[in-house]
């Protein structure tokens, strides 16, 4: 029913700047409050003290990587100091990311020589497994090392090595994944807003449906409700009538979903993406097809469906495309369904899918990145000023500075 964000009006509701807020302000204040807690305890152990310093490290991490990736330049190095600096320098994307993989390490170091159990049961997401919060902090390097790969190769390919040398996810039980509760307020927000609300507002669109509908894929059933079939996309940017288009699939009107922030299944497709790219050895049809089964069995399905998927010319990885970016890029993408802000990354890196077509009411391209929030010029001009320009202006279409090579529609 509404249309300004599916036509990228990210200044009518503030979208760049909400965002924003959300990951400073719930997130990542929090964190480093956590660390300074954990600093000051005197009783707890120094093992334990260590493995949960690294925990907080990689959270702290991964938050600050999905803010560049939205923004590019971005409040770093003075920022969280609360009244102390309320105009903090908005540092360069390309600098941070340094320093995000040297924080990484430091985490890594800190679990490493940490104890076995971090948090215990506090922990929602691995229940206190160092070892499990090893393997994601692998992942997630792995994850922005590729990032990288079209603007500094050979740094993506080192950081890649010592990623898959430390050890990433080797099943979906590895998954990033968070729990929610079956009564709110700890919902799954996407249930909020699709059953809570009382609202029928959202639609799967024609952009994702004419994608996955020709493959046969076992998984449609589990994204996509059966009100209509065959399955009908609503057309992306116009508003359209509940009743005609096929609905979002039962299970995100599931109150305790889990939210799964990254996968095993995205890491076998990162390293499909690293052979291809020369980064490591090994076969990356053989990493393809296991993301692609990992994917299907997480999702419901069984080894067969997967079997005779991967055995469609449109899906095999000899036949599926005419680069592995397409292969890849069209698969990933399905298997990202629910998680907007991965797939979107994973599009700007690899041109694909290529079948979106402009809004027909603002007949914008896809945003490169977010626009800065609405009142950063009058709160933090100067800064505001010099990071926009630094970005090649506050616009949809600057990029983050290993976005290069996208092409864009």
């Amino acid at each position: 029913q509404y249309t300004d964000e599916v036509n990228y009006d990210i200044r009518g509701r503030d979208i760049g700047g909400n965002f924003f807020l959300y990951l400073y302000r719930d997130v990542l204040i929090d964190l480093q409050e956590a660390r300074r807690l954990i600093n000051d305890d005197e009783f707890l152990d120094a093992q334990t003290k260590s493995a949960q310093l690294g925990v907080i490290g990689l959270m702290e991490v991964y938050t600050w990587h999905v803010l560049v990736d939205t923004y590019g330049d971005i409040p770093y190095s003075e920022a969280l100091q609360g009244v102390d600096n309320l105009i903090p320098v908005y540092d360069n994307d390309e600098n941070i990311y340094t320093d995000l993989f040297s924080r990484i390490d430091t985490a890594l170091s800190n679990l490493s020589n940490g104890a076995a159990n971090a948090f215990g049961d506090s922990d929602l997401i691995y229940g206190g497994d160092t070892s499990e919060w090893i393997k994601f902090g692998n992942s997630l390097k792995l994850r922005m090392a590729l990032r990288i790969a079209d603007y500094n190769s050979s740094e993506a390919q080192t950081l890649v090595t010592e990623a898959v040398t430390g050890g990433v996810f080797t099943s979906n039980s590895d998954n990033f994944s968070f729990p929610f509760e079956a009564t709110p307020p700890n919902t799954n927000p996407i249930w909020t807003s699709l059953v809570q609300s009382g609202r029928n507002d959202f639609l799967v669109a024609d952009t994702f449906v004419d994608l996955i509908l020709p493959l046969n894929d076992p998984r449609a059933s589990v994204f996509m409700a059966d009100n209509k079939i065959p399955y009908s996309g609503a057309p992306y940017g116009v508003g359209s009538a509940y009743t005609d288009y096929t609905h979002i699939g039962d299970l995100w009107h599931t109150p305790d979903f889990e939210s799964t922030l990254l996968s095993y299944d995205e890491v076998q497709f990162l390293l499909a993406e690293a052979v291809e790219r020369g980064f490591i050895s090994g076969d990356a049809e053989t990493y393809y097809n296991a993301a692609i089964t990992a994917s299907i069995m997480y999702w419901g399905g069984s080894q067969t469906d997967a079997t005779l998927y991967l055995a469609q010319p449109t899906v095999a990885y000899s036949t599926a495309g005419s680069s592995w970016k397409e292969v890849i890029g069209n698969q990933k993408y399905i298997a990202l369904y629910g998680r907007g802000f991965e797939a979107w990354s994973s599009w700007r890196m690899l041109d694909y899918p290529n079948t979106f077509t402009r809004p027909p009411v603002s007949l914008e391209a896809v945003p490169r990145r977010y626009l800065y929030g609405n009142n950063d010029k009058d709160l933090n001009p100067d800064n505001y000023a010099a990071a926009s320009s630094a970005m090649g202006g506050d616009l949809k279409s600057s990029r983050v500075f290993w976005d290069i090579n996208g092409q864009g529609n």
